[in-house]
C-alpha cells in the first residue's frame, strides 16, 4: 500500500530543532533534516523569501524540500528564520535589515554546516533568499547555488557578474509568469555569468503554487545536487 506524495506530507527523516549564532550576537532559530538511515550525499542551505512579505523558513517550497528530500534524495536540508523573522519554530533575534546585516545570517548557517561536517553544501535561495545567495555566497565554501524566482532587486550587476570567475554551478529557475523577473530579462541579466544554467519554467509563477510546480522545482534541485536520485518518487509505501 502507498500514498501519494503531495501537499504537506512529511516523509521519514531525522529532524532537529537548531539555533544559529551570528557574529553580531544574535540567535536564529531553525531546523536540520537529514536522511533517516544513511549519511546525506549533499546539503541544501535554504534562504527563504522576503520576511516583510510573509517569507520564512516554512515558505512552502522550503518546507516541502525539508519534508521530502531527505527521504527521496538523501539530502540534508537546513532551514532557518533570518533575523527578526517568525515561524511556528519561533522568532529569530534582531530585526530585518533589508539584506545587509543578513550577511551574518548566511555566515552563521555556513558555520553550522562546517561545525557539523555536513557534506557538499549548496545554497538554495528563493526570491529574497536569492539576493542573499548572490551577494554573500562567494564568501563561503559551497558546491554551487540554486536560485528560485530571483527578482534581482538587491544584488547589483557587479555582484552577479562576480560569479563568473568562480566556476561554481549557478542554476536559475525563472517562472514564465513571474511578478518581478521573467525569462527574457533574466537571460540578459544573468548573461554576465556565462556558465549559469537558466531554466525557464512554462506556466510558473513567483510563488510556485500547486503540486505540479512544487514537483518541478524539487526535481530541478535534485537534478543539480544528486541526479542519481531521479526520477523522484511520487508514491510512498505505508504499512497496511
Amino acid at each position: 500500500m502507498s500514498i501519494e506524495i503531495r501537499g504537506p506530507l512529511e516523509l521519514p527523516a531525522r529532524r532537529e530543532d537548531i539555533e544559529l549564532k551570528t557574529a553580531d550576537g544574535l540567535t536564529l532559530v531553525g531546523e536540520l533534516s537529514v536522511p533517516e538511515h544513511v549519511p546525506p550525499t549533499a546539503t541544501l542551505v535554504t534562504l527563504h523569501p522576503l520576511p516583510t512579505a510573509g517569507g520564512f523558513m516554512d515558505s512552502h517550497i522550503i518546507r516541502k524540500a525539508a519534508a521530502r528530500l531527505p527521504a527521496l534524495a538523501e539530502l540534508a536540508v537546513l532551514r532557518f528564520n533570518t533575523r527578526g523573522t517568525t515561524s511556528p519554530r519561533g522568532t529569530s533575534d534582531g530585526a530585518f535589515d533589508g539584506g545587509a546585516a543578513e550577511r551574518n545570517d548566511v555566515a552563521a548557517a555556513m558555520d553550522f554546516v562546517r561545525d557539523r561536517a555536513l557534506p557538499r553544501p549548496w545554497l538554495l535561495g528563493w526570491s529574497f533568499g536569492t539576493e542573499l545567495a548572490l551577494k554573500y555566497g562567494r564568501d563561503h565554501d559551497i558546491e554551487g547555488m540554486i536560485l528560485l524566482s530571483p527578482p534581482l532587486h538587491r544584488a547589483t550587476p557587479e555582484e552577479v557578474a562576480a560569479w563568473a570567475a568562480t566556476g561554481l554551478p549557478v542554476i536559475v529557475l525563472v517562472p514564465e509568469l513571474d511578478d518581478y523577473l521573467r525569462p527574457p530579462e533574466a537571460r540578459e541579466r544573468f548573461a554576465a555569468i556565462p556558465h549559469a544554467t537558466l531554466i525557464a519554467v512554462d506556466g510558473g509563477k513567483h510563488l510556485w503554487v500547486g503540486e505540479t510546480q512544487t514537483r518541478r522545482v524539487l526535481t530541478e534541485i535534485v537534478a543539480a545536487v544528486n541526479p542519481s536520485a531521479l526520477p523522484l518518487a511520487t508514491q510512498w509505501p505505508v504499512a497496511e
